[in-house]
């Protein structure tokens, strides 16, 4: 199978299609906030560099990203998840609310806090991260509501994405019901799962694993990278694997600057380069994979499509800094071929 599967008037028409379809997010929503400056000496206090800042920036992370990069290629979506009654939790009903994403599921708990990551940036490299979190597992009166909130949704949606950063959202009596509801109404379900948080992953349209996931979801160790994924006989067991347990529908893992690997029960691994011309920031990379992956499915692609599609939005995020989305337009150009001059 090669790359030419999808041209530019298909990548064009499964956007224009994705536009009718309904894609829901559930899971750990994040407020990202960002300070920016410059760094030109070190701290007479410490070995540290002093940074002067600049101006910083809030966006929506996490789960919350997944809806940003949905609201953005122009699909309808909303958000379901837990957040603080705090600052954090008012900005960012604020900013998703901008962007036209429903937010009556983000479920309220004066117990917890709203998961907020604080990046401090300079000369486009991150120097530090601050974390301001919750990380305990969901109570069952605050599943109970999500599950509630989420519930009279369904029967309008054609997908749903489970964004699992290992906050607490995502717990197995979620998960479960979720599965239970979706399965009775053929909804697609994706999930980024995230190893450390050991769950039942059987029963799932779509995984989208990184390299390192893969191996850990695997229980392998990963001591061999070879150019060629194909010629990776650890990959390649990982994938056996996987496809065995948990026995997704579709398992796609991301490699990096190697593209990433399509893989289906009866059906050999499908490899496609990235297309990245240069990267910046990986941040957020994930959530752009499962996002258009999930609205290209909703929207009628098949699963080669959809994944190169997911991949040149993955080229076209890494090239910005700090946690970035596409647009339709850069998505459709990326698909042009360059002319030489």
């Amino acid at each position: 199978m090669s790359n030419n599967v999808l041209t530019v008037e298909r990548a064009r028409e499964i956007l224009k299609a994705a536009t009718k379809t309904r894609v829901l997010v559930v899971g750990d929503v994040m407020l990202d906030q960002f300070i920016w400056g410059s760094v030109s000496r070190i701290s007479p206090e410490a070995p540290v560099p002093v940074v002067d800042f600049q101006r910083e920036s809030f966006m929506p992370g996490g789960a919350a990203n997944v809806s940003r990069n949905l609201a953005d290629l122009k699909v309808p979506t909303e958000i379901f998840g837990a957040i603080g009654q705090d600052d954090s939790g008012k900005q960012l009903v604020g900013l998703l609310g901008e962007q036209n994403i429903g937010c009556h599921g983000l479920v309220k708990s004066a117990k917890r806090h709203t998961s907020m990551k604080t990046r401090i940036v300079a000369h486009q490299q991150q120097v530090v991260r601050i974390d301001r979190e919750t990380r305990e597992d969901l109570d069952a009166d605050l599943t109970r509501r999500l599950l509630e909130a989420l519930k009279p949704k369904l029967a309008e949606t054609d997908a749903l994405i489970i964004g699992d950063y290992g906050k607490g959202v995502v717990t197995q009596p979620l998960l479960n019901e979720i599965k239970t509801m979706c399965r009775a109404r053929g909804i697609w379900v994706s999930l980024d799962p995230k190893p450390v948080h050991k769950l039942d992953l059987s029963n799932l349209s779509l995984i989208t694993p990184n390299r390192k996931e893969a191996f850990e979801l695997a229980e392998l160790p990963d001591e061999t990278r070879k150019a060629n994924p194909l010629e990776d006989k650890n990959l390649m067991l990982v994938v056996e694997r996987l496809l065995q347990q948990p026995s997704p529908a579709i398992l796609l893992i991301t490699l990096g600057e190697l593209g990433m690997l399509l893989c289906q029960r009866h059906q050999p691994p499908y490899h496609i380069p990235t297309v990245a011309q240069e990267v910046f920031d990986v941040s957020g990379a994930g959530d752009t994979v499962i996002a258009s992956f999930t609205l290209a499915i909703a929207a009628g692609a098949s699963p080669a499509e959809a994944a190169i599609l997911s991949n040149h939005a993955a080229g076209i995020v890494v090239g910005k800094v700090g946690t970035a989305t596409t647009t339709p337009e850069e998505l459709i150009h990326s698909f042009i071929p360059e002319i030489p001059a």
